[in-house]
């Protein structure tokens, strides 16, 4: 089993949809056996809340659950059981190397997938108010992390 933690500022807009458009392509690829999906925050204001309204709109725009979606912080037992940890962007890959605890797992951005992107950040839209930039770096990112994993 491979386990997959997308991580963002708050966990309510990017690392959410990230979460649940992977769900998406893991189940397309029939890989719901193989691959274990999560999300989380570097920071802990929002937490217990829900996603929010525009990353609530993309997922179900994919008809994709996000009911039991609530945010959380990364935890020592993310670092501990995780494949792989996929920050949103460079401030939260700076936080998550400040705070890792093992050298095994494997912490990168999700642009960093794709080539000619690996340090282009995913602009947060909680800020921008631009959800549908959003998804499609979330959907390219997904896409390409999932070829990564399968060697695709």
């Amino acid at each position: 089993m491979v386990k997959v933690v997308f991580v963002c500022l708050g966990n309510i807009c990017r690392s959410p949809m990230a979460e649940g458009l992977f769900r998406k392509e893991v189940a397309e690829a029939f890989l719901t056996d193989e691959i274990e999906i999560d999300s989380a925050a570097t920071g802990t204001w929002n937490l217990g809340k829900p996603p929010h309204r525009g990353t609530r709109e993309v997922l179900k725009k994919h008809g994709i659950d996000y009911q039991t979606m609530r945010a959380r912080k990364v935890s020592d037992k993310d670092f501990e059981e995780a494949d792989y940890i996929i920050g949103m962007d460079q401030h939260n890959l700076a936080d998550l190397n400040a705070i890792n605890n093992n050298p095994d797992v494997i912490i990168r951005s999700l642009m960093s997938f794709l080539s000619g992107q690996e340090n282009k950040d995913i602009p947060d839209p909680y800020y921008t108010g631009d959800f549908d930039e959003t998804e499609r770096m979330v959907t390219e990112g997904v896409k390409a992390l999932l070829a990564f994993i399968t060697k695709k």
